[in-house]
């Protein structure tokens, strides 16, 4: 059996597991553990919990130990020399002419290596910029290009729900976010209402979107004919959540509308997909470009290293 507890070594970062052995440790505790990039400081964020060996898929690293008051200035320290650091790297940034904004600095608890976080609309040859860093900082420098979703987590700030960012209070990966998702959802395709801080699509358009497409492959599209009780009519709008389907009938020269149960109507014609406004259109390119812009974006950064 080994003992294992959940460590985080950023604000919202992932949470990695390590074997804590007969350490005494609780939850908010600061350790001192062993990863592949060397020793790193962390917070205890899961409590520890007994697995036996054989469902452990991997090998489990071990707690060094509790942080001391030496570890603690130690790491309060390296936090000063990331400002001149971050100040030393923008003057240097300027210096080489290079079109990337520096967003971060981080040194590693055993200052084996600093790593310098930026974004940038490519890729960038940056290889005097460390060759430079190096000769001053005398140690590994690693730049490491991230996105915007990225850079905003680290910035903070409320989304326009009125709370704190997903991203900074309980999201530890970024999971792909689609048009596809905002159009299945029937909302605006307007980016200013569907958009981010970060000016990409916003992360929780992912949250209900497994429960949105199990029940639209049981409803009819928006324009779609329908039979029911009343007769044959065309479906003007839909609550997917609710599977409830209003539907629109001509009267001669006029129309009226009704609700239904989906479970209540038969469908008659389906269509591809719900047909989108002259708005929608003008801002569906706008909203392509931000898709492809993460896409770059998730091609030129470098995947954080493994634990």
């Amino acid at each position: 059996m080994k003992n294992i507890i959940g460590v985080r070594f950023k604000k919202q970062g992932k949470i990695y597991f390590f074997d804590s052995g007969n350490i005494e440790i609780a939850p908010k505790d600061k350790v001192i553990v062993e990863t592949s990039m060397g020793q790193e400081l962390g917070e205890v964020v899961v409590n520890k919990r007994q697995f036996p060996d054989y469902k452990l898929n991997t090998q489990i690293k071990k707690i060094i130990r509790k942080a001391d008051k030496k570890d603690l200035k130690h790491y309060e320290e390296n936090k000063k020399k990331e400002k001149e650091a971050f100040k030393i790297c923008k003057d240097k940034i300027k210096k080489y002419k290079l079109n990337m904004n520096l967003t971060d600095v981080e040194y590693k608890f055993d200052n084996s290596k600093i790593l310098f976080y930026f974004t940038a609309d490519g890729r960038i040859d940056f290889r005097d910029l460390v060759k430079d860093l190096a000769s001053i900082f005398k140690t590994r420098i690693e730049l490491r290009q991230i996105g915007v979703r990225d850079e905003v987590k680290r910035i903070g700030g409320n989304g326009i729900c009125g709370r704190e960012l997903c991203c900074c209070s309980h999201l530890s990966n970024f999971e792909t976010v689609s048009i596809k998702m905002a159009k299945e959802q029937n909302l605006s395709l307007n980016p200013t209402k569907i958009s981010g801080n970060c000016g990409r699509l916003m992360c929780c358009l992912k949250y209900e979107q497994d429960v949105y497409e199990e029940k639209l492959k049981k409803l009819p599209k928006v324009g779609a004919i329908v039979k029911t009780a009343d007769g044959e009519g065309k479906v003007d709008s839909i609550e997917t959540l609710k599977e409830i389907v209003k539907v629109k009938f001509k009267d001669g020269d006029d129309y009226f509308y009704k609700k239904y149960n989906a479970s209540d109507i038969k469908i008659i014609k389906n269509i591809e997909q719900r047909e989108i406004d002259e708005e929608e259109k003008e801002h569906l390119k706008e909203l392509e470009e931000l898709e492809e812009l993460e896409k770059i974006e998730n091609e030129n950064k470098q995947n954080d290293e493994e634990i």
